[in-house]
């Protein structure tokens, strides 16, 4: 499938465009992902058995509690992978070369990070070592249709699609697998009033945006809500406005939007202070240094 055109041949209907996440922003799913799926196939395909409290306090930092929070999984497989070589702890432990050379040199290539540009790849070198990384993706994709159901979305959102509805043209801006994606908005009914679904296959994030609306609206009228900072990148790369959805205050967050920044969005009197404020308290809530460093 041609993603690029889907995208670029999405139809103006409004003059306004939001772009939602979903994982750990419209959804409280982010915890029982990583902690009861990612974590665990994570240390069961890279062979972290002997170190797994250190690889799994790693894995939550890089995924959940750090400015690396909502990036794709393969670049989170290999920050993790070089966070947990460098931890002392590790080493004592002999874990030996955790380096996989054959995944950095396609996380360079590539730009479509799924499954699918996975096994394209695979088809083509037979590459033994990106075969284990699309066991551990593929076992990951199985532990979360098993395990995660009946997670509605945070109080406030449904206000917001309401509100927004009729007024703006919206869609999913994501990296979590398409199936997945549809499947979940579906389950709660609220997937009618996305245009499109723009999951990992469709590119990056910044893509989403700029195929999707950065070429079709005005900059002061296209706004991304997010809870990581490769939203606020998306956002800044495109130069649209940004609204966070702050990590342990999720809740307080979507009441923040649904009564007040939504109205200030479509009035023009969102960027500037007001933008200001939010991303200051956006910045401080996740940390760049582990705890395991002092």
């Amino acid at each position: 499938m041609d993603y690029v055109n889907k995208m670029r041949e999405l139809p103006k209907k409004h003059d306004f465009f939001i772009g939602f996440d979903s994982d750990g922003c419209v959804f409280d799913t982010m915890e029982i992902k990583h902690k009861e799926c990612f974590c665990p196939a994570f240390i069961k395909h890279f062979n972290l058995q002997a170190v797994s409290k250190y690889a799994r306090e790693v894995w939550e930092f890089v995924n959940l509690y750090s400015k690396s929070r909502g990036s794709n999984r393969f670049l989170a497989v290999k920050e993790a992978l070089e966070r947990i070589e460098k931890r002392p702890k590790c080493r004592e432990r002999h874990i030996g070369d955790l380096t996989h050379h054959s995944l950095n040199q396609w996380l360079q290539e590539e730009n479509k990070l799924g499954n699918p540009a996975l096994k394209r790849k695979i088809e083509i070198t037979g590459d033994e070592e990106l075969r284990d990384v699309l066991a551990w993706s593929e076992d990951v994709n199985e532990r979360v249709a098993d395990m995660v159901s009946g997670i509605p979305p945070f109080p406030g959102v449904e206000d917001v699609l309401q509100c927004a509805s009729g007024r703006a043209d919206m869609i999913v801006v994501s990296q979590t697998p398409l199936e997945a994606l549809e499947r979940e908005w579906k389950e709660h009914g609220i997937d009618g009033c996305m245009e499109l679904f723009c999951g990992q296959e469709f590119g990056t994030k910044t893509e989403h945006l700029k195929y999707c609306g950065g070429e079709k609206y005005d900059p002061d009228k296209v706004l991304m809500v997010g809870d990581a900072p490769g939203d606020l990148k998306a956002a800044k790369n495109n130069a649209t406005l940004f609204f966070p959805i702050v990590c342990g205050a999720e809740e307080a967050s979507w009441k923040q939007f649904a009564e007040e920044a939504l109205e200030r969005f479509f009035a023009g009197t969102f960027r500037g202070s007001y933008q200001d404020e939010l991303l200051q308290a956006f910045e401080k809530a996740l940390p760049e240094k582990p705890p395991w460093q002092g």
